[in-house]
């Protein structure tokens, strides 16, 4: 079947062909109680290939196009995702400095495309993302980024903790920004290979994240108001990092 939209497919031929093509693909939605030959291939082919799946009522379905979907729709991400196992080795071989966010649990697409475009303009050479209950790189994301996700290489990873224990085998120094801590954000070397965690916009970065970091630095408040956006604070940790390794 065709798409009635350039963002994603549907029927379930369709959505495996997709995956088997290798398209960048965001998630695929499923019908709850989708079963059969042609469902079995499909849940197959996902599995082989690592896409996010996700079971969802009729409804949902419906909404996204009242065409024959056949119970399943994909969506195509506007950017091939990378795996940090790969990325990191080649900023090492390039001879680079890595320079790196982390967005654990962040789920609003406005403050995600904001601190894509600051990635950009700051020279960060990844943004990691957890896989599930996270945003992910949509047109939305894209366009609030005024195109600089298109720029910076984004890692989707299915475990955050394991990706946060490779940086740090790897010899990346892990720095949370957390209103927890007593230091101070200019107070750490951001000179070395680092990595920036910022957590999600309600409950912060989470507690299996926290425990790994190497330092926790907090950016400090004098105001009435107990924190900044996510986006705005992603700001000023990575002009941190560029402010240091331009001294």
């Amino acid at each position: 079947m065709k798409t009635d939209n350039k963002d994603y497919i549907f029927g379930i031929r369709a959505v495996i062909e997709a995956v088997e093509s290798g398209k960048s693909i965001d998630k695929v939605l499923v019908r709850k109680d989708l079963s059969g030959d042609l469902a079995r291939e499909l849940f197959s082919k996902i599995k082989e290939y690592g896409v996010l799946m996700q079971r969802v009522p009729q409804e949902k379905l419906n909404r996204i196009t009242m065409k024959n979907h056949q119970g399943a729709i994909a969506f195509i991400s506007p950017v091939t995702y990378n795996k940090l196992d790969n990325l990191l080795p080649l900023l090492f071989e390039e001879g680079r400095n890595p320079f790196l966010i982390i967005l654990d649990g962040l789920t609003d697409t406005r403050n995600f495309g904001a601190i894509g475009r600051t990635a950009d303009c700051a020279g960060v050479d990844g943004i990691i993302i957890p896989e599930r209950n996270s945003v992910s790189v949509t047109p939305d994301a894209v366009k609030t980024s005024a195109g600089g996700l298109f720029y910076v290489p984004v890692c989707r990873e299915r475990d955050l903790v394991s990706a946060v224990r490779f940086l740090k085998d790897s010899g990346v120094k892990v720095v949370a920004a957390s209103e927890k801590a007593a230091v101070g954000y200019t107070q750490v070397d951001l000179t070395v290979p680092v990595a920036i965690v910022m957590g999600s916009e309600d409950v912060g970065i989470s507690d299996d994240v926290l425990r790994l970091c190497d330092e926790l630095v907090a950016i400090p408040m004098a105001g009435n108001i107990g924190s900044l956006n996510v986006s705005v604070a992603a700001g000023v940790m990575m002009y941190e990092v560029v402010r240091q390794r331009s001294l």
